[in-house]
């Protein structure tokens, strides 16, 4: 009975003891063991037994991508100008037994290596200069980071300044400095709208001036045309009616009846002379010198000053003679008009 309690409870012990040394390593994750203080094995994700009382696990090691973030570093410029720098650290453990044994504590070691480093840096640019070249500085830190942490089995895949932050009386004159920059910029677009403005209407202005010009040249040349036109077409006209006439074989009684027409329109006017063809002459001739004593036409008068005469309405002799001149001027006329039509 007594042999049969020892060996249940030599099985239960047994029993116990391997599922205490059972180990599950989850994923991502590595464990280093170490047999009677040396490094034994590096566990890597699955189940695993421990050798009970000379085996241990010395750490447990996260494989995945770590982000740091540091207490932002008091640093001084090239320019001597002091300011905090908050810097974002990735890393990553690529080799757990070098992340083990390389250094005592890898993480606050890597931070004191990323203040030094991010002081030297620094240290060699203007204020200027740091705050517009972040892509440098971080690719810069990341190169030396990555080279320092490779024997303590990690790597550093990437760097990130997060905030800069300058002296207070630094960021007024900064301010300062961009509202100026600002109000310079709005100054110099103000100035090209307004020349460009200029520049348009000025353009606009010549534009309209050169169509108006095309177009009174074109105007001109317009009326110039229909003048010379009209011209051309009178003077055609004019020939062909010369030319008409030319064919016509015009006789003396025609020419004589043009005259006497010709007459009539001359004496219907202002004019106190009467001139008539030669061939005609003798007929009307005393016609004229009545026309001229009687006022015919609305003609200046006559001074009467030396030797008054009497009005022709008064002086009936007159009166008769220059009813019979037209009486015979226009039988004249008539029997000239006979003879044509015959």
């Amino acid at each position: 009975m007594i042999n049969t309690i020892v060996l249940i409870i030599i099985i239960a012990l047994i029993v116990i003891l391997i599922f205490d040394n059972i180990r599950i390593v989850p994923q991502a994750h590595t464990y280093i063991t170490e047999l009677l203080g040396k490094y034994h094995k590096t566990w890597e994700a699955g189940i695993h037994i421990k050798i009970p009382f000379f085996e241990r696990i010395v750490t447990k090691i996260s494989l995945k991508e770590q982000v740091l973030d540091f207490p932002p570093q008091p640093v001084i410029t090239k320019d001597n100008v002091s300011m905090d720098i908050d810097a974002v650290i990735f890393a990553k453990v690529f080799d757990p037994r070098m992340y083990t044994y390389g250094v005592e504590d890898p993480i606050r070691g890597l931070q004191n290596l990323s203040a030094t480093t991010l002081r030297n840096i620094i240290g060699d640019m203007e204020l200027d200069q740091t705050l517009t070249s972040r892509d440098q500085i971080n690719a810069q830190m990341k190169r030396i980071l990555d080279e320092a942490t490779d024997p303590w089995g990690l790597t550093v895949t990437r760097v990130e300044l997060k905030n800069i932050q300058p002296p207070r009386e630094i960021e007024e004159v900064m301010t300062k400095q961009m509202r100026a920059e600002r109000e310079r910029r709005q100054t110099v677009l103000e100035a090209q709208a307004h020349k460009e403005a200029v520049v348009a209407r000025a353009t606009g202005d010549k534009e309209a001036k050169v169509l108006a010009a095309e177009a009174e040249k074109e105007a001109k040349i317009s009326i110039a045309q229909g003048e010379a036109e009209s011209i051309r077409l009178v003077y055609e006209a004019q020939a062909q009616g010369l030319e008409k006439l030319k064919h016509a074989n015009i006789n003396d009684s025609v020419l004589k009846l043009k005259g006497i027409e010709a007459l009539k329109d001359v004496a219907d006017g202002r004019a106190t002379k009467i001139y008539m063809p030669s061939d005609i002459a003798s007929a009307v001739s005393s016609l004229g010198m009545i026309s001229e004593s009687l006022g015919i036409g609305d003609a200046t008068p006559i001074d009467y000053s030396e030797k008054e005469k009497p009005p022709l309405e008064e002086d009936p002799c007159l009166r008769d003679n220059a009813t019979a001149v037209s009486k015979e001027a226009s039988v004249t006329a008539r029997t000239l008009k006979q003879d044509v039509e015959r």
